[in-house]
């Protein structure tokens, strides 16, 4: 009789299932490599992928000698990059040549990129020459730019051919062996001149000029262009792909929407873990590069809460007056300081997408300002009745009050003004914008609460 993970779907709600996983470790742990394949047969190459990565570690380099030639291009390229390295390190050159040179060539870049230059020199080495330099020229650009993501596999034909001899082309050439959505046309000196959609040359007659089909007015990508930058025109103008020019205005590449999806969700990933101070944040991420990435930031909060405390030892004679206060301090802070996260988020998130510009910035702060002044408003009546009839006491409701208004309005300014100050000065607001903007309301929120409980001369 076969066994449960034999006869069941392997993957559930999009997971592998939990018994899929252990009869996979089962196999590997009594090294049957024939059982380890025969589980792993009818699983996409995503979800090969995803095997990696949910088993430990130790099952990593096993699982990939088991697999053997079933371990191809498309799970690599499906693979986290940390796990993907792992794997990688225990294949030699050839195999990982082989498996490169089947890959689209942004599917290649990416995953030579990441690897040590010695070891990636080796797999070039490995390489037929065409491959090779092709990804070595792509690896020329600078990181992160449109010539790291762009494919150099495309199809371009001139202008003066009719749609039929485009299709008798493509019918007689199918070693190309790549998707495309789009054909672009070409002048002499391989300069795009326009586009053409599959839709178009197929439901087109076959006399008709490629010149007469093809949309001239298109959306061109230069070759060094920041891959956000990228990002941001694809949703703009709502692009499936568009053509890459070097600086001759020559097509080079080509970039599709896919890639395009992977970078957006990639870029949004890392803008939320740069304001935590997270890293990488990835869980597969090794825990040295997790504590070296994470400490920095933890240490830098030390600094920015001792700028803090500094100010509660200078009203350390109305504390002692009135025990309260050192129970009140920290809401009075805590509420500036998620004010002012919702603020700085908002604003840091219109920087990455060009929503906040220079022509709109104070247009934007004003209107954070209203917000502020607005939830200033109703925490400070929540607040301040709160603590006259929980305290008995209308003063200090009082006073509570209006050091909770001033220091979210504080929070809306420099939830605004902190990134939009370090995105002038050309720092990444997503990494350093949380520390100043924790520090300003934290320290303003001290400040503001026993300052005036000092004017009010409250005692207990």
């Amino acid at each position: 009789m076969m066994s449960d993970a034999a006869t069941t779907p392997a993957v559930e709600d999009n997971r592998l299932r939990g018994d899929f996983l252990r009869a996979v470790e089962a196999a590997l742990e009594a090294d049957d490599a024939a059982r380890v394949r025969e589980l792993a047969t009818p699983l996409h190459p995503a979800d090969l992928a995803d095997l990696f990565e949910q088993l430990a570690t130790d099952w990593r380099e096993p699982l990939a000698a088991a697999l053997g030639d079933m371990l191809d291009a498309d799970t690599l390229s499906e693979m986290n990059e940390w796990v993907r390295d792992e794997v990688i390190a225990t294949l030699e050159p050839a195999q990982v040549a082989e498996a490169v040179s089947e890959m689209d060539t942004d599917d290649a870049v990416a995953l030579i990129e990441e690897m040590e230059p010695e070891d990636a020199q080796a797999v070039l080495d490995e390489m037929a020459p065409d491959d090779r330099v092709a990804i070595e020229t792509a690896l020329s650009y600078p990181e992160e730019s449109a010539g790291r993501l762009m494919q150099r596999e495309l199809i371009a034909v001139p202008e003066h051919l009719g749609i039929g001899q485009v299709i008798d082309w493509l019918r007689d050439h199918p070693e190309t062996g790549m998707d495309f959505w789009e054909i672009f046309v070409v002048d002499p000196a391989h300069k795009p001149v326009g586009t053409m959609r599959l839709s178009w040359v197929l439901t087109t007659p076959r006399d008709i000029p490629v010149a007469d089909v093809m949309q001239r007015e298109q959306t061109l990508i230069p070759v060094t262009m920041d891959q956000e930058e990228v990002a941001l025109r694809f949703q703009k103008y709502a692009l499936i792909s568009a053509a890459v020019v070097d600086e001759d205005g020559r097509l080079v590449g080509v970039i599709t929407v896919d890639d395009i999806v992977h970078i957006i969700s990639q870029e949004a990933g890392e803008d939320i873990l740069k304001m935590t101070g997270a890293g990488d944040g990835d869980i597969n991420e090794p825990v040295l590069d997790s504590y070296k990435a994470r400490v920095k930031w933890l240490i830098a909060n030390l600094g920015t809460a001792l700028i803090s405390s500094t100010v509660i030892a200078q009203f350390e004679g109305t504390i002692e007056k009135m025990v309260i206060l050192a129970a009140l301090t920290p809401i009075v802070a805590s509420i500036g300081g998620n004010a002012g996260t919702q603020t700085m988020a908002v604003a840091v998130r219109a920087l990455a997408t060009d929503q906040l510009t220079e022509a709109n910035t104070w247009r934007t702060i004003r209107r954070e300002i209203r917000v502020a002044l607005l939830n200033g408003l109703t925490i400070a009546a929540l607040l301040g009745l709160g603590v006259a009839v929980l305290l008995g006491n209308m003063q200090l409701g009082a006073v509570i009050a209006a050091a909770a208004l001033f220091n979210i309005m504080v929070a809306g300014l420099a939830g605004v003004l902190v990134p939009v100050t370090l995105n002038h000065f050309r720092a990444d607001p997503a990494v350093a914008s949380s520390v100043f903007v924790t520090m300003t309301t934290d320290t303003m929120g001290f400040l503001a609460f026993l300052t005036l409980a000092s004017l009010a001369g409250l005692t207990g």
